[in-house]
């Protein structure tokens, strides 16, 4: 299968890896399984048959207070990828949210000079501000694909082709949780009060939310002394959640369909900003988001 497309897909990000795990199914059913695959990405995209460059959790940062103890690495890595795609000489690049890491690989590509065609994922949220990336992300990229349905114009008035493509957490299967079976695998009494705890995914993120986070159970702890927390987290940021001072005993959970279980099981989440808001609302569970 030499002969077969090559794809590059970056994803930085554990939701990038979700959608560039689903993207890879597709165009693996789509081409008949005649398609390869390289770049950088997680377990939903290993799942698909990618073997990364470099450890996801690596790019995992967001934020000049997370990326800058991180810069050099971060740089390297940069340099890595570009490097990696000049060897490869990929058909197309298909680069994932991430934008602090995919545009300085799409900048440093075309100011090297390669030809190769460039997708992005996940547009930047131009109609809430910084509205001049509309026009920054149109010079290096033939093609964007966006997620929600009012946001093509904002691009394609720059002379980007821009195309929507709906919302993955739709697919993502949020609302269809097992919660009674989550109760019974974690000893959680049926009419006990499920509160599920979810402070992100990038090890900064979990690092600040964490302190406010357990001090609020606490709080509820001394109010309502009989209820329950479970955790849903990822491989790499599980070692300090686990090891946080909760003041009751947490069930902690590895993987998106424990996470959809607890969603299903939970009376109420405490959650980080971000896609997994979303899934909360698709779930129906009441949330308060930090």
């Amino acid at each position: 299968m030499s002969d077969a497309p090559l794809i590059y897909m970056i994803a930085g990000e554990p939701s990038g890896d979700l959608l560039g795990g689903r993207i890879m199914a597709a165009l693996k059913e789509e081409t008949q399984g005649r398609v390869r695959f390289a770049g950088i990405g997680g377990p939903r995209m290993a799942e698909q048959g990618l073997t990364s460059l470099v450890p996801i959790s690596e790019l995992a940062v967001m934020g000049l207070a997370e990326v800058l103890p991180h810069a050099r690495r971060i740089l390297r890595r940069i340099r890595e990828t570009v490097a990696d795609i000049a060897a490869k000489r990929p058909d197309i690049v298909v680069t994932i949210d991430s934008s602090g890491f995919n545009w300085r690989v799409a900048r440093r590509l075309r100011a090297a000079g390669h030809k190769v065609r460039l997708v992005h994922v996940v547009a930047p949220m131009v109609w809430a501000w910084r509205a001049h990336r509309a026009a920054e992300i149109a010079r290096w990229y033939d093609r964007l694909l966006v997620l929600l349905p009012f946001e093509p114009p904002y691009f394609q008035k720059h002379g980007l082709a821009t195309a929507f493509v709906g919302h993955p957490v739709i697919e993502s299967g949020a609302d269809k949780g097992d919660g009674a079976g989550f109760r019974a695998r974690h000893n959680i009494a049926p009419d006990a009060k499920l509160l599920i705890v979810l402070p992100g995914s990038r090890r900064g993120e979990v690092s600040r939310l964490l302190p406010p986070f357990v001090a609020a159970v606490g709080l509820l702890a001394r109010r309502y002394p009989d209820f329950r927390i479970a955790v849903p987290t990822l491989d790499y940021v599980a070692a300090p959640v686990r090891a946080a001072a909760w003041p009751i005993a947490p069930v902690v959970v590895v993987g998106e369909s424990e996470k959809h279980a607890a969603f299903a099981a939970g009376d109420v989440a405490l959650a980080a900003s971000g896609t997994v808001a979303l899934e909360l609302a698709l779930a129906h569970l009441p949330s308060v988001i930090a």
